[in-house]
């Protein structure tokens, strides 16, 4: 028996292609060495069904900073636990196709999601200038493992018809996700630096409209943005922020399309040495336009999260490669039509070694 449902919707003979609902993106720069990593969205995070394509978090400290020209690759450990409750719970029960859009509501609902996912971010940096600036190109891969649960009671009315459902379901799912291309074009000014950026979402991972856990949106984003970053050498003083937008397309599976979102990333820290830094992370999200084809009772839908938390970073050398290793994490807070918890993100990377002969020793770091 289906928990909170009416009928039971038959399975989608779509393909399963699974994919992250905690939209999974971020990058974190450190001086003269780039590493671009993004998560896609984990299985509960925001627009449908709570689930958003932006994964807060993605950028963070030295984001604008320029990197040394060549390959670098970034592999990002990421780990969220999540809860909802109410609409934001019933969201995930309603765009499963389990709650008909005919029935009036009243939700008693607990929704509980934890996702394991690892990020593989290969990223070339050109050396030859564009516009004045310094152009990386990337790609974002996943793997991993997400899984939900819902319980409560559903009490729903059709005219003076009314029933009543207790119980609980539970999904989870271990595959890939979806592959999120990443452009970067970066300018330096002495201690200011400047980036403009365009991402997206490609639907190839896995995915199902009638699953409570994916790996996977089900659709297509765009994002763009420009982000800035303060860096002063001599003192250690760093600073950094990434404003954005994303459109999402129409999800054909499910006819609901997602409104337009607003995220802003930051991050603030301090060098204690060369090879060591300490700090602040955090981020805001705002969905600004309504979605659309959702249930009544969810009307617009708008999601909103923020998030604050501690950060790490240390740079080593690894042969005549550069080494970097980053822990932060998140605490979330003021969420609307959106679930909450905490993440954590842990990232080493490994890129070219800025040469010596032409940066400054204090300029040998990289970024997250």
């Amino acid at each position: 028996m289906w928990l909170l449902g009416l009928r039971r919707k038959r399975p989608s003979n779509r393909r399963d292609k699974t994919k992250p609902g905690v939209r999974f993106w971020f990058r974190n720069s450190v001086i003269a060495m780039a590493m671009a990593t993004s998560i896609p969205y984990t299985t509960v995070h925001a627009d449908e069904g709570g689930v958003s394509y932006w994964l807060p978090g993605r950028f963070s400290s030295l984001a604008a900073t320029p990197q040394v020209p060549g390959w670098s690759m970034a592999e990002v450990y990421y780990h969220t636990g999540v809860s909802a409750f109410g609409r934001t719970a019933a969201a995930r029960e309603i765009q499963a196709g389990r709650i008909p859009a005919t029935v009036n509501v009243d939700l008693n609902l607990r929704l509980n999601a934890q996702a394991d996912l690892v990020l593989l971010d290969p990223t070339y940096t050109f050396a030859t200038p564009v516009l004045g600036g310094q152009l990386a190109i990337g790609v974002i891969g996943l793997f991993g493992r997400s899984s939900a649960n819902l319980d409560g009671t559903l009490t729903a009315a059709i005219g003076p018809l009314a029933m009543t459902r207790t119980g609980s379901i539970a999904d989870s799912i271990t595959s890939v996700g979806d592959l999120y291309p990443l452009a970067t074009l970066k300018w330096n000014a002495g201690a200011h630096n400047f980036m403009a950026y365009v991402t997206g979402d490609i639907p190839v991972g896995a995915y199902s409209p009638t699953r409570l856990a994916n790996l996977g949106i089900g659709h297509a984003a765009v994002d763009a943005g420009g982000g800035y970053t303060y860096f002063n050498p001599q003192t250690g003083h760093e600073f950094s922020a990434v404003a954005g937008f994303t459109y999402n397309f129409k999800n054909q599976d499910t006819q609901y399309q997602n409104g337009i979102d607003f995220h802003v990333d930051w991050g603030a820290s301090q060098f204690l040495s060369k090879q060591l830094f300490v700090g602040l992370v955090g981020y805001a999200y705002q969905q600004i336009t309504d979605d659309f084809g959702a249930h009544p009772v969810l009307g617009g839908f708008r999601s909103r999260v923020l998030g604050v938390g501690p950060q790490i970073g240390f740079l080593f050398p690894v042969g005549d490669m550069q080494g970097f290793l980053n822990l932060k994490g998140y605490g979330e807070f003021a969420a609307e039509n959106r679930p909450a918890g905490w993440n954590t993100w842990l990232t080493f990377s490994i890129s070219p070694m800025a040469p010596t002969s032409t940066v400054r020793p204090a300029r040998r770091i990289v970024t997250k």
